[in-house]
């Protein structure tokens, strides 16, 4: 049996190494330590605040109207995880944290906001004897800040316990947006539950109804709002999760600047029907669309960042015997990962699509870790991290490289041939595969 090739040199971060994931934990940890303990523990949590937000909506929309407002409230929810899902292709992430995300924002921060909200909004208009008055400055001042620290909280518990998961700012993207489209979720349905209470009192039917006004303003108009506030938190820790670690001050005011960039941006939003008759129309017009625009395009360009990378850093690895010369090409292209991942699934099964997918991901995840080490922000156990993802891709090649040199003579735009011998000695690093049968030829 041939044994793995030999590792390519790797780059020594200078200013010591950064942080980043999989850094090893404590030996011999204490209960409260363990995984299983946390996730059970989370588990509890998540389930008691949606126990408690149910029966808080319930109570105030009524069992027609909190079902009304469920069925409604549902439709954006499919659009927004399959946009961020997109986004996070290249290399995506496990679903337990996309998971976590939404059920964090729908349940916990959503019963955060709900009952912070309500008392700060009574004590001020105790305080002030003008109701008006409090209910302004709750919608303006109160509600960003509460709210937007609820979603934070999701967004930095997977930073600080799912490390391994959190390698940029795509990934702080991605989070932060699931999270914002779980409470914009539980929103909707005591927005529009209320609505249609209050129709059903007035006996108002449909385009004139008050439902049909807070289903066209919440979920047609602006169903990004919210994710679109929280991606700034996301975007902070995720510039976070990239920086050097002997950089504190940067590592902790980047976060903190997303945060209040995205409550001042909230606040913005909801002031805007202060502003006059048509002053929501305005500052969506003139400001949040710009503003949706000019995240989206940063979702595109660090989607197409992560692909260029993986194409230019992978090529040092193709030297060493670990990938064949056109892998990297291949893997630097979404449409030649997916000619991939089908021609494996088609010839193989769906099991070996599925290998071919944790290989492309793999993949990238190595091509994220020396481009950090590269430019000076590796971890301090690069080594290893780099071992485990090389040696994950070893056990997955003799399914997935047949499938990436399909690909990738299928898409080049010139004929990439592969190497002379790909199952055979490649240079003075040792076999790019053992001996072993290609299941892709008969």
């Amino acid at each position: 049996m041939a044994t793995s090739p030999a590792l390519p040199s790797h780059p020594t971060p200078p200013g010591g190494p950064a942080g980043c994931a999989g850094a090893p934990g404590p030996r011999h940890p204490h209960w409260w330590q363990r995984g299983a303990i946390r996730a059970t523990g989370l588990v509890i949590l998540l389930a008691l605040s949606g126990l408690v937000i149910l029966a808080l909506v319930r109570e105030q929309t009524g069992t027609e109207g909190f079902l009304v407002g469920l069925g409604l409230a549902t439709l954006p929810v499919p659009l927004l995880i399959a946009a961020f899902r997109w986004l996070d292709r290249v290399a995506p992430g496990p679903w337990r944290n996309l998971l976590f995300a939404f059920s964090w924002g729908a349940c916990a921060a959503a019963l955060i906001a709900i009952v912070a909200n309500s008392f700060a909004t009574r004590w001020i208009a105790t305080a002030t004897a003008d109701p008006t008055s409090a209910d302004t400055l709750g919608a303006t001042v109160i509600a960003p800040v509460v709210e937007e620290t609820a979603k934070a909280a999701a967004v930095l518990l997977v930073f600080l316990f799912r490390r391994a998961d959190f390698t940029g700012v795509v990934d702080g993207f991605v989070i932060a947006g699931v999270t914002a489209t779980g409470f914009a979720f539980t929103e909707n349905i005591l927005y529009l539950g209320n609505a249609f209470g209050t129709d059903q009192l007035s006996g108002e039917s449909g385009l004139a109804s008050v439902t049909a006004a807070t289903f066209f303003v919440r979920v047609v108009m602006s169903p990004f709002a919210h994710p679109l506030f929280t991606v700034l938190t996301g975007i902070g820790f995720g510039t976070a999760a990239v920086t050097a670690e002997h950089r504190t001050a940067r590592r902790t005011l980047l976060p903190c600047a997303g945060l209040l960039l995205a409550m001042g941006l909230h606040a913005f939003w909801n002031g805007s029907a202060g502003f006059g008759e048509y002053g929501f129309f305005v500052v969506y017009a003139a400001f949040m669309l710009p503003v949706f625009g000019l995240l989206t395009w940063l979702a595109v360009w660090l989607r197409q960042r992560e692909l260029r990378l993986v194409r230019d850093e992978l090529p040092v690895y193709v030297a060493a015997g670990w990938f064949t010369a056109p892998e990297p090409h291949a893997l630097g292209s979404m449409p030649a990962r997916t000619l991939a991942r089908d021609y494996a699934a088609f010839h193989l099964g769906k099991p070996a699509g599925r290998t071919v997918v944790e290989y492309e991901t793999c993949a990238t995840l190595l091509a994220l870790l020396r481009h950090r080490a590269r430019h000076g922000r590796s971890c301090a156990d690069f080594v290893a991290r780099e071992r485990e993802l090389l040696e994950a891709l070893w056990e997955r090649r003799a399914v997935a490289a047949p499938a990436l040199g399909y690909a990738a003579r299928a898409t080049a735009p010139v004929l990439v041939p592969l190497p002379h011998a790909a199952y055979g000695p490649v240079g003075a690093y040792g076999p790019v595969l053992p001996p072993c049968h290609n299941p892709y030829r008969p």
